[in-house]
């Protein structure tokens, strides 16, 4: 617990709405990410994700967070190895068919699986084979901490990135 709340300080209430603090949250670029785990029964979970950060070196850590709601907080919750997919600039289709409801998300998705079994995306800019180390309730989100097992990335790759509501392409300045 941070010293101001210990001492019994809060924040004040926005003065924002929460459509205003998404947009503005939007002009953050980021890259985009498609977090993967399989279940202990086998089943392929995964989904698009751009709250995705480093964290520490030593050890290697790295964070994303996952909504309360989602439909995959049980399989992330209680699994203990996910794998996090940075995209590259070509795999925009990737990330909207990951974020999608209702579809069929691994249909025609190539993909080699990992040490621990989490899938990993044919064509991703880097992947972090990662344990489930510590998960962190935070407002409507739960923040995951993964210990990085393995790592890999494809220097020549550009990013998919993502601001303001839309996809880029990374162009060097």
């Amino acid at each position: 617990m941070s010293p101001a709340r210990s001492s019994g300080h809060q924040a004040r209430p926005p003065d924002f709405s929460t459509l205003e603090f998404r947009a503005s949250l939007g002009m953050f670029a980021t890259g985009v990410t498609i977090v993967t785990a399989r279940t202990a029964e086998g089943t392929l979970v995964g989904l698009t994700a751009n709250s995705f950060n480093s964290v520490s070196l030593t050890p290697p850590l790295v964070l994303w967070s996952l909504s309360r709601g989602a439909g995959s907080m049980a399989a992330f919750s209680n699994g203990m190895h996910y794998a996090i997919n940075v995209l590259a600039a070509d795999q925009q289709d990737l990330a909207i068919r990951f974020a999608a409801r209702g579809t069929d998300r691994w249909a025609g998705v190539a993909f080699t699986e990992g040490v621990s079994g989490a899938p990993l995306l044919a064509g991703a800019a880097a992947t972090f084979e990662c344990f489930n180390r510590s998960q962190y309730e935070e407002g409507d989100h739960v923040i995951f901490v993964g210990e990085v097992e393995r790592c890999a990335h494809r220097a020549e790759a550009s990013p998919l990135l993502y601001h303001g509501g839309k996809f880029y392409a990374e162009h060097p300045l």
